[in-house]
């Protein structure tokens, strides 16, 4: 299973990227995406941006996953 992440992005540098994963920031290749700018949310997975997604999209699957992150935090069974 793959699992790919909403990131946003703090800083371009070239073809490379500073992005915020809930926190953490990391680096990232925006060598599959155009036009992407700071502030904007793409989708990252294994160090590569996919693809740039609408920031209300992104808030709201990260909501899902820090739900489904406190969920199993409690000991509580996933959906």
């Amino acid at each position: 299973m793959c699992l790919a992440i909403p990131a946003r992005v703090e800083q371009i540098n070239g073809d490379d990227a500073i992005v915020n994963l809930s926190g953490i920031r990391r680096e990232i290749s925006l060598a599959l995406v155009e036009n992407v700018e700071p502030g904007d949310y793409v989708i990252v997975h294994v160090g590569y941006a996919l693809e740039k997604i609408d920031p209300a999209e992104a808030a709201r699957t990260l909501a899902l996953f820090a739900e489904l992150s406190a969920q199993d935090s409690a000991g509580e069974p996933s959906p």
